[in-house]
């Protein structure tokens, strides 16, 4: 199916709450998923493969920079970048998800925490994706407990040796640049560091045999003596504080993705149940369709809102990690619900990717495990609401700041 459905999904009108600006990224980005990317699609997410054709129409958008301002960056408000994740993630879950680590992880990164020197020299390439990103903290060993992380940057002449491994690196198997984070042999504390294609200690290999966001190519990465120079380590990275703060920011555009996924279930299940007829009519005039369909839709407005408030708190500079991971671990939630209504309504046609909803179906799976899992999240929510903290590890007390909210 080359043709995608109209958008129908708006049923308090939200649309109103982005300005002309950020209604205009909306509607570039929605015109580029739905006539470029949604006809080809498929095939890629068939393959397993990243639809390396559209690298020069992402260019186009003028959404590569993120909140950046400098150095050829859109500097794109929290909305704005909102608008982008949705409409991308309406057609395709993967094409989000790479935005996403590109711009959210690798983009703000470099440009809130590199050298000048360095964001001079990378921020162009990537705010127009000429150059493409990747951003490697987690590890095989440590996903949820990212602060454990065990790999090492160890002091040399003239730069620094890094050694280790990670694991669900999204871009890493053709980033041009990698930011790495590891352990400082003279501090202890978590640095980032600069890895560029082509170096010798580096090796990324895609993991296979994923059923979700099968079009982001996912890696395992060894470090083996990676030689990094003095030059491309970040400046402004001195501890995993500085990591979470990222990541902090990240969850709350990891937040809106699932908004984009079941937007787009919701538009192509209304088209479908509105098409296909069964004893004698559509399955649109069902009862029980209607009700689904109505369910939907009203879980639907109320993510886009949860959202909404959660990118004003990050904008006023209010935004607490206990917030950001009560709406992220919330939105992941009610997508899976929602896709799965919608599968339910296509029948049999439900399993198959021609429609849409299947591929949704596996990819909100992906996002209510990154960026924190639904547990990790809900745990993290509590803590701010409780002042007890439920995760423990050897010799440290669970109790936390008292609750803020």
């Amino acid at each position: 199916m080359t043709v995608f459905p109209p958008a129908r999904h708006d049923a308090l009108e939200l649309e109103e709450l982005f300005t002309p600006e950020e209604k205009a990224i909306k509607a570039r980005v929605r015109a580029f998923a739905e006539q470029h990317a949604a006809p080809i699609i498929n095939k890629y997410w068939e393959k397993a493969e990243f639809p390396h054709e559209l690298r020069s129409k992402f260019g186009e958008l003028g959404i590569g920079g993120a909140h950046i301002k400098s150095h050829g960056c859109q500097g794109l408000t929290t909305m704005g970048a909102a608008a982008a994740i949705v409409e991308l993630g309406r057609v395709d879950g993967s094409l989000s998800t790479f935005f996403l680590v590109h711009s959210y992880l690798g983009v703000m990164t470099l440009g809130l925490l590199g050298s000048e020197a360095q964001k001079a020299e990378l921020l162009p390439g990537l705010s127009n994706f000429s150059k493409v990103a990747a951003w490697a903290l987690t590890e095989p060993s440590n996903g949820s407990d990212a602060s454990a992380l065990t790999t090492t940057a160890r002091k040399v002449p003239g730069g620094w040796i890094l050694d280790g491994r990670k694991r669900w690196i999204g871009n890493a198997t053709f980033a041009d640049v990698v930011i790495v984070w590891a352990r400082s042999s003279e501090t202890g504390q978590v640095n980032a560091f600069i890895v560029r294609k082509g170096n010798p200690g580096f090796r990324a290999t895609k993991i296979e045999h994923k059923i979700s966001l099968r079009c982001v190519q996912n890696a395992d990465i060894h470090l083996t003596g990676a030689f990094v120079p003095d030059a491309d380590r970040l400046p402004g990275v001195e501890s995993f504080a500085d990591a979470a703060g990222m990541l902090a920011m990240s969850r709350c555009m990891v937040a809106w993705q699932p908004v984009g996924l079941v937007t787009g279930v919701y538009d192509m299940v209304l088209r479908y149940t509105s098409q296909r007829r069964q004893f004698g009519a559509p399955l649109a005039s069902f009862h029980l369709v209607q009700e689904r369909l109505a369910r939907m839709q009203a879980t639907i407005q109320a993510m886009y809102l949860m959202c909404h408030r959660l990118s004003q708190l990050y904008d006023a500079g209010r935004m607490s990690h206990e917030q950001a991971s009560l709406v992220k671990a919330w939105t992941t939630a009610r997508a899976r619900e929602v896709v799965a209504l919608g599968r339910e309504c296509l029948g049999g046609n439900g399993i198959v990717a021609d429609f849409l909803v299947a591929k949704a179906f596996v990819d909100a799976e992906a996002y209510y495990t990154y960026e924190g899992t639904y547990d990790v999240n809900v745990l993290v929510a509590a803590r701010g609401q409780t002042g007890y903290a439920a995760f423990k590890t050897a010799g440290r007390a669970n109790k936390a700041p008292p609750p803020t909210h």
